[in-house]
């Protein structure tokens, strides 16, 4: 009989930590960014939209969070999937809960399993990814 080991789930206090890592990330560079964290099951843990972020950046940091979470990679890697030649391309308007293939979104992991993910939205696509990567490294 083999027995699984128990992974920590993440914890609201992960979420603030990588709420506050990717908020000072896109400070530093100056662009205003709405960043959302979700739990393994979807469920939102952390939300904040700077006030200078444009609206929609709420709706895309959370559905990149969401769409990085339910497919367990980041969304830059999969850009190129849903392009109209690409085996995803029905995949964006395939479900009730749309999924958002713009960079900016990253699965979070903790001893290689998934327990939840980030989405930033509100600068470029690569920024936004630059600053959910950059915050990612501070869970630790």
């Amino acid at each position: 009989m083999s027995t699984a080991t128990a992974v920590a789930p993440l914890t609201t206090a992960d979420a603030e930590t990588l709420l506050a890592a990717a908020r000072t990330a896109a400070e530093a560079a100056g662009v205003p960014v709405s960043v959302t964290v979700l739990d393994a099951g979807g469920h939102l843990l952390a939300f904040r939209r700077d006030d200078r972020a444009v609206l929609i950046s709420g709706e895309t940091s959370t559905r990149k969070a969401y769409t990085a979470l339910q497919l367990n990679a980041p969304t830059a890697d999969l850009v190129d999937l849903v392009k109209p030649d690409g085996p995803f391309h029905s995949l964006p308007t395939a479900l009730d809960r749309p999924l958002l293939f713009i960079a900016g979104g990253i699965p979070v992991h903790r001893d290689g399993r998934l327990v939840g993910a980030l989405g930033v939205g509100g600068g470029a696509p690569e920024q936004d990814h630059a600053f959910a990567t950059t915050a990612l490294r501070q869970l630790g």
